[in-house]
């Protein structure tokens, strides 16, 4: 199987997909959909393993709208460009009223999932090599995600099933805290002292199963906490920087919460882990590119990613909330789009790799190696 190398230099790259006097030439079976991009563009998007870290999925989570209705899930993903996606879904939308409704709409959650995957011929990434394994085959795959650990209720045995479900990829914390809480979310009334005792646990459980812990929606005293714990790099799948406000005023307030600052981003990167930046508060790709470049001026290249908190097969709805609809009069996929702004924001082909999945990769090999 061929290993996916992401230190690619600009000359090799040139040489591989260039011919004399003629540019760039671009082998269909290279580009997963026909796209009116920039053939440099093209070749770019293909050669990269594209990974959205933080991309909701909407299913089911009460039995009796089970089975899940067909979604496109491999269609959009092909439109898009990206190789992989986490896909994730949340159970405390609704109110959590009754002992064990966040882990029956858990379970439920999963199973809907395993019946998109089923319809679309898909399956989960456990491993760094199954990510390549797909991207060599041009298949997309997903790494399973939950935004919140609510489901598990206290009992840390549950890690373990939902580990053996696919479960590779943890949220600590969403919008609302737990039954039994995990630790202060950022967005709530702090009273917990950021990272709780049950908190801590959960993060070492998911370093001796394999799961890569993300704390995104945690406080900075929850984040520093899990920091000093955590064997392996963490992920702050979905936010950004709290400098780059946009140009709404009322989206900027309502998200400023949600955003870091460049010391905590800093933290972050210190300990070797990855901040994912968001499409929120951009109003266009180029702006999105430079909110990356903001990013990655404060923490290098090695430690920022695409997390887009977006809906890959969804449709409609507000704007931006597509990830292939992530701005108006958006006629390309989302990660052609992205590229193709990062290019002119001055991004190398290097680093575009990296941040488009690579630094994921990373973190994620570290969090998973000697587990299936």
């Amino acid at each position: 199987m061929e290993k996916l190398h992401y230190d690619w230099s600009r000359r090799s790259f040139i040489t591989t997909m260039a011919t004399a006097g003629m540019g760039f030439l671009i082998d269909p079976k290279l580009s997963w959909t026909t796209t009116q991009t920039d053939p440099k563009v093209t070749a770019l998007v293909a050669k990269i393993m594209g990974i959205d870290t933080h991309n909701h999925i909407d299913v089911p989570l009460n039995a009796a709208d089970l089975p899940v209705t067909d979604l496109d899930l491999k269609g959009e993903m092909k439109k898009s460009g990206l190789s992989a996606i986490c896909m994730t879904f949340a159970v405390d939308y609704q109110e959590l009223r009754n002992p064990g409704d966040a882990y029956e709409r858990f379970l439920n959650g999963m199973t809907a999932i395993d019946k998109v995957l089923e319809n679309n011929n898909m399956k989960r990434a456990f491993t760094v090599a199954d990510l390549n394994k797909a991207h060599h085959e041009k298949q997309p795959i997903v790494i399973q995600s939950v935004e919140g650990a609510h489901f598990l209720e206290g009992h840390i045995d549950r890690l373990k099933i939902a580990y053996d479900r696919g479960l590779r990829h943890l949220g600590l914390l969403h919008d609302h805290d737990a039954s039994v809480p995990l630790g202060d979310v950022f967005t709530n009334p702090a009273q917990w002292g950021g990272l709780t005792t049950f908190g801590s646990d959960v993060i070492k459980e998911c370093n001796r199963l394999g799961i890569l812990a993300d704390l995104s929606h945690a406080t900075n005293e929850t984040v520093n906490a899990a920091l000093k714990i955590a064997e392996h790099p963490v992920l702050v799948s979905h936010t950004g920087l709290d400098t780059r406000l946009g140009k709404n005023e009322q989206m900027a307030k309502m998200m400023r919460p949600r955003l870091i600052s460049k010391e905590q981003a800093k933290i972050v990167a210190e300990t070797g882990g990855v901040v994912g930046v968001w499409t929120h508060l951009a109003d266009s790709p180029q702006e999105y590119a430079e909110n990356i470049r903001a990013m990655v001026d404060v923490i290098g290249a090695d430690h920022v990613c695409i997390g887009t908190d977006t809906k890959l097969a969804s449709k409609g709805g507000r704007p931006g909330q597509g990830t292939n609809e992530s701005w108006k009069d958006q006629n390309d996929g989302f990660l052609y789009v992205v590229v193709e702004a990062m290019l002119k924001a001055g991004f190398s082909e290097n680093e575009i790799a990296k941040i488009g999945g690579g630094n994921f990769c990373r973190i994620f090999e570290a969090a998973t190696a000697g587990h299936q």
